[in-house]
């Protein structure tokens, strides 16, 4: 799946949100595998370090790129949520 198709993947899944609302919420992780699986699994191309939960996330993960940083690591920080789209 190349990114043009990635992108019209993604926008097609939106509009069944916003159909079913939270009947279309699932508490597992399908949709995601299934999106991994799509695109090859570009995960395990890389090492990264997901930082989830309620508070603290901005602040967790700037303090951990510092201290790879400083261990020598090439770190890149990527945080959401998107400013204005969800292909940013």
């Amino acid at each position: 799946m190349n990114y043009q198709e990635t992108v019209h993947w993604m926008f097609r899944q939106l509009p069944m949100y916003q159909n079913q609302g939270k009947t279309a919420y699932k508490v597992d992780l399908s949709n995601t595998l299934l999106l991994a699986k799509q695109l090859n699994h570009p995960e395990h191309s890389f090492k990264s370090i997901h930082v989830a939960g309620t508070n603290g996330k901005g602040s967790t993960s700037h303090m951990l790129a510092s201290v790879l940083q400083e261990a020598g690591y090439k770190v890149g920080l990527y945080t959401s949520p998107h400013l204005k789209d969800f292909r940013e």
